[in-house]
């Protein structure tokens, strides 16, 4: 098992920040000091770039290496994950010494979600995906063409390059995985910024990159904060494409500064307000739940949370009573308690922000059904909240609240749910419940999101792509889209003698 470092990681090597700053890192749980942790900055990023492009260089041992052993690496990554949440499964403390604790347990101590789910969906997901795109290294690739004329043409698939990748805090150790796997396995070298917020998983698994057998200067990892190490990469000269999750917001500055800099390609994976309908014919037990894991799961703290619940009007009030007694038995407490279902927000800011959420829906005149307010005495831990009464207007039903916060509108008709529903600038994804097969079809035409689940919610396998319609970002992450963000793809005409069917 290798030991947590709190420095950056550039080719290979562990170092300190050029500047020497250091930032901490918090225990939303307790709101104590877990530890300090370098602040990378614009020097920091250059030295890392500087690296990765040196790895990238033609004849280099990256270059060179065969697409399967760019599989094998992979695939060796994430045996190396496995052992160690295995090893993390046993563990029934933690201690805070210098190398803290990993994967699951770690993941848990710096985020706050429970540990059964950083242990069970989390890390499961994360190998998942990393094999996913072990098995893909040598399987994309270009193709013959039959061009006319005495020509013998093909294509070929070739890495984008340096690749600057900003990951958010929601789920830190999922989202590198989904940010590494589809580069490496395309021959890339990578820049990553982890979040300020929750810097330690990402950290302890460059560890693990170097013992997989990455070469150096493949994948380097920068922790510090957006302002300064996240703007550094999008707007660098010799960065070839970013590739970011995170706020609408945020994405705006990235898109922008990739286009004063030197045009780089850019993904976004951005913010949502994704509507979760439930037609009067559902399964009203299945719809109940799977409508509060939609919101609820991760503390609120989902980019596709299925935010805005509208419901029928005929099965409306029996909806909102059966959420909110639901919404009361939600366990909140110390994510490692094997019975708890909600852990902390990440941060003060998070849990401040959701707060002033809470107290805009109060105003606005929405109807507060459970919740409301601080669930704990220290720490960032927020009430499971329920609002009923809520009008497409309200402050609550627009902004992404990133929040333990359900808002439930009602409904007439289908066209009026589908005109509401995609009343939005987002469009990541949304959830229909219906035992009606022909509405079921009709809805997922209709609504304008780049995921739509059907009688379930907030399913994810490495093999489907993800992404967001309008201000919810462009591109594609997962499946076999997700490879196409990653390369180039190069046209080759050779001229030769004759050419022969």
């Amino acid at each position: 098992m290798s030991r947590v470092a709190v420095t950056i990681f550039i080719n290979n090597e562990w170092h300190d920040a050029v500047s020497k700053k250091t930032f901490p890192t918090i225990n939303p749980s307790t709101g104590e000091v877990i530890c300090q942790v370098a602040e990378g900055d614009k020097e920091d990023v250059d030295r890392a770039v500087k690296a990765a492009r040196a790895a990238f260089q033609l004849g280099s041992p990256w270059r060179r290496m065969d697409a399967s052993e760019r599989g094998h690496l992979l695939n060796r990554l994430a045996d190396l994950i496995e052992r160690d949440r295995t090893y993390l499964a046993r563990s029934e403390h933690l201690e805070l010494d210098a190398s803290l604790a990993v994967c699951s347990a770690l993941e848990t101590l710096d985020n706050g979600k429970p540990y059964l789910v950083s242990y069970l969906t989390d890390l499961a997901l994360v190998l998942k995906c990393i094999r996913y795109y072990a098995g893909w290294a040598d399987k994309y690739h270009g193709k013959t063409v039959p061009m006319d004329g005495d020509f013998f043409s093909y294509t070929r698939h070739e890495p984008v390059g340096v690749c600057g990748q900003i990951i958010p805090w929601n789920f830190p150790l999922l989202m590198q995985a989904w940010k590494l796997s589809p580069a490496l396995a395309t021959g890339n070298v990578i820049v990553m910024k982890v979040a300020e917020q929750t810097p330690l998983t990402a950290l302890y698994v460059a560890n693990l990159v170097k013992e997989a057998g990455f070469p150096p200067g493949v994948v380097n990892i920068v922790p510090g904060f957006g302002s300064t190490a996240g703007a550094a990469i999008a707007s660098h000269e010799d960065v070839d494409k970013v590739a970011f999750t995170g706020s609408t917001e945020v994405g705006h500055h990235i898109q922008v500064s990739a286009g004063r800099s030197n045009l780089k390609r850019v993904t976004l994976e951005l913010g949502g307000k994704s509507p979760n309908i439930i037609m009067s014919d559902a399964d009203m037990d299945w719809a109940v739940e799977q409508a509060h894991s939609a919101l609820f799961f991760n503390q609120g703290q989902c980019c596709c949370a299925g935010s805005r619940v509208f419901v029928q009007e005929d099965v409306y009030a029996e909806f909102v009573e059966r959420s909110v007694i639901r919404a009361k038995s939600r366990v909140v407490g110390n994510p490692f308690d094997n019975q708890t279902e909600q852990g902390p927000q990440v941060d003060e800011t998070q849990f401040k922000k959701i707060l002033g959420y809470i107290k805009s829906g109060k105003e606005e005149g929405a109807k507060l059904m459970c919740g409301g307010g601080a669930a704990a005495d220290r720490g960032y831990f927020v009430q499971p909240t329920v609002f009923g009464d809520v009008q497409d207007g309200m402050t609550i039903a627009k902004d992404e609240i990133f929040g333990p916060v359900m808002s439930i509108l009602k409904f007439k008709t289908i066209e009026e749910v589908i005109r509401r529903a995609n009343n939005s600038k987002y469009g990541l994804a949304a959830g229909v419940f219906t035992k009606d097969l022909d509405k079921a079809n009709y809805l997922s035409q209709a609504l304008q999101a780049g995921t739509v689940w059907i009688n379930c919610y907030n399913i994810f396998g490495p093999q489907m792509p993800f992404g967001g319609y309008k201000m919810s970002g462009h591109g594609r992450e997962m499946g076999e889209y997700g490879l196409q963000t990653y390369t180039e793809v190069k046209s080759v005409v050779v001229k030769v003698p004759q050419k022969n069917s």
